[in-house]
């Protein structure tokens, strides 16, 4: 990373990162160009590895992709904050960010409830749910096993 002075190294504060986001943006492998989608998600960190979760229908291009290619790249920014200046070039932004690298699998229907509890822990402050079993067939549920994960954060004090 060349500014060193914004990297986050800490695994503590990139978990406080991923806790702020509440979009992901996958990068897939397609052919010519990536393809990208933003994502809601939910996370585990256990035995020194992230895991992050997502949920969509049963077909389509991104599981097709997935079934090509499953090493995806991915983002996620937050604590976004616009600082002025002067002139043009003193204006700057505050935020938090995080990027990286993993692999992502189409999981079996029997992981779905645990995948879903994952991601709708992201959005509330609940930490058991209750779930339609029509709803609970009707979704395909993925899961990224983080292989390499960098922050970066600025904050300027006022």
């Amino acid at each position: 990373m060349r500014r060193k002075d914004r990297e986050v190294t800490d695994i503590n504060d990139i978990l406080d990162i991923l806790q702020k986001c509440d979009v992901c943006r996958i990068a897939f492998f397609d052919n010519e160009y990536p393809y990208i989608l933003p994502l809601n998600f939910g996370y585990v960190y256990e035995n020194d590895v992230i895991k992050l979760y997502f949920h969509g229908a049963k077909e389509g291009k991104k599981l097709q992709l997935i079934k090509n290619n499953p090493k995806v790249a991915f983002e996620m920014d937050c604590s976004h904050k616009l600082i002025t200046g002067k002139k043009a070039c003193d204006y700057t932004m505050e935020y938090e960010s995080i990027c990286g690298t993993g692999v992502i699998e189409i999981l079996d229907e029997d992981q779905t409830e645990y995948a879903l509890t994952q991601i709708m822990k992201q959005y509330s402050d609940q930490y058991s749910f209750e779930f339609d079993e029509r709803y609970l067939k009707a979704v395909s549920v993925l899961q990224l096993t983080v292989k390499q994960i960098n922050g970066k954060r600025l904050h300027r004090s006022h």
